[in-house]
């Protein structure tokens, strides 16, 4: 099996050192750390002269910040993940990161293997956001004024974004609203009470309608459209 080939770009010379053994011990039969960067530019750099897999993204870095960085290097390579690991969870952090091209928003007090974990789940095609920051994405989003009320234990965590979602039924609200809290499938099934193909069906009907082809491209279009309004 070939390893994760990971950038990490980390102003704090420290933390790169720590970061490294982590990824390094806990994750050698799976992760390789190919290089290390301590700003925005220097990823670009790195990004185009090294084939990498997943990108360990700072936010506030001299010369270019993480978020600016992202960008850069998600138009010009695409098929890198990016992982922003910060310590700051502000929403324009968030929603900027994820509307450059970010797969993943985690905070830096974050477990060594839970990070490993991290590591193998967007590089394999997952999408991962902190807990705060799955909650920031939330109440931002309120599916009730396009669709009707939601489940009404949700009331307390959605606010309002009026008309953002004018073609979901209600049921396709609510999966949508499951979606942005990161759940699975069969966490979702089991939280509505309808079967494992039903959610299937439900979530292929919401990316028809909103343009997108997976989970992360829609979460990505749930946080645009917030991060506009």
């Amino acid at each position: 099996m070939n390893k994760i080939r990971v950038l990490i770009v980390d102003d704090q010379k420290l933390f790169v050192s720590s970061l490294r053994t982590v990824l390094t011990g806990h994750g050698k039969k799976r992760i390789e750390v190919v290089g290390t960067a301590y700003n925005g530019e220097e990823a670009l750099t790195l990004a185009a002269e090294t084939r990498l897999d997943v990108v360990l993204m700072d936010v506030r870095m001299p010369l270019m910040d993480g978020v600016k960085a992202t960008r850069l290097i998600r138009e010009k390579f695409p098929e890198m993940k990016i992982v922003i690991l910060t310590t700051f969870d502000d929403d324009e952090y968030v929603f900027q990161a994820l509307q450059n091209g970010a797969v993943g928003y985690i905070l830096k007090n974050i477990e060594s293997e839970e990070l490993i974990n991290a590591v193998k789940a967007v590089h394999d095609g997952q999408f991962l956001v902190s807990n705060a920051v799955g909650r920031k994405l939330i109440n931002h989003v309120d599916l009730r004024e396009a669709a009707g009320a939601v489940h009404p234990e949700w009331d307390s965590e959605v606010r309002m974004l009026p008309g953002a979602f004018p073609s979901l039924t209600t049921r396709e609200a609510e999966v949508l609203h499951l979606i942005c809290r990161n759940w699975d499938n069969r966490e979702i099934s089991e939280r509505l009470f309808i079967a494992g193909q039903t959610v299937k069906n439900y979530t292929s009907r919401i990316y028809t309608k909103r343009g997108v082809p997976d989970r992360l491209h829609v979460i990505q279009k749930v946080a645009a459209l917030t991060y506009r309004t």
